[in-house]
């Protein structure tokens, strides 16, 4: 069931920014999948791959900041609850043909609010770090297509992009 809100929720009546109340909500399991892209130049892709990159196993270190990005959100993001996530991963897909790497995070918990600001910062923080860890050879990086693919759990049920 793919539903909107026709409200901002982070917003109370007078239009002050406030944490929304969860605390009346249901238990439930939670799950999020976002997605994200960096493209870069061939030979940068290349030394990815190669395992060869000064600053060593750039996917690897990717995949745990984008962990660690995902457990830090509500200290990114400002209205964000702390939730205890269950589950974080982070997987990257060499696309050679188009010279990028995608990622796709999954999180999850067991609590009364969603893990989509989880997943879509953890998309962002792993591919900021293969920038990061990039950078001298490629500035000329591009993150793109970052998005939410789908999230279940909660009242407001299931969301799948239509991608």
């Amino acid at each position: 069931m793919n539903t909107s809100a026709t409200v901002l929720t982070h917003f109370d009546a007078q239009g002050q920014a406030h944490m929304v109340d969860v605390g009346d909500k249901a238990v439930t399991r939670r799950v999020a999948v976002a997605t994200g892209r960096i493209t870069m130049l061939p030979s940068t892709l290349a030394l990815i791959t190669s395992g060869s990159a000064k600053k060593g196993d750039v996917l690897g270190i990717a995949r745990i900041a984008g962990i660690q990005g995902a457990k830090k959100t509500p200290d990114l993001i400002p209205l964000c609850h702390p939730i205890g996530l269950t589950r974080v991963a982070v997987e990257f897909t060499v696309q050679e043909e188009t010279s990028s790497v995608a990622c796709t995070a999954t999180a999850e918990v067991s609590g009364q609010t969603g893990v989509e600001m989880e997943a879509l910062t953890a998309v962002q923080v792993a591919l900021l770090t293969i920038y990061d860890m990039c950078k001298a050879v490629d500035r000329g990086m591009t993150i793109t297509d970052v998005k939410l693919l789908e999230k279940h759990g909660g009242k407001s049920g299931s969301f799948v992009a239509n991608t």
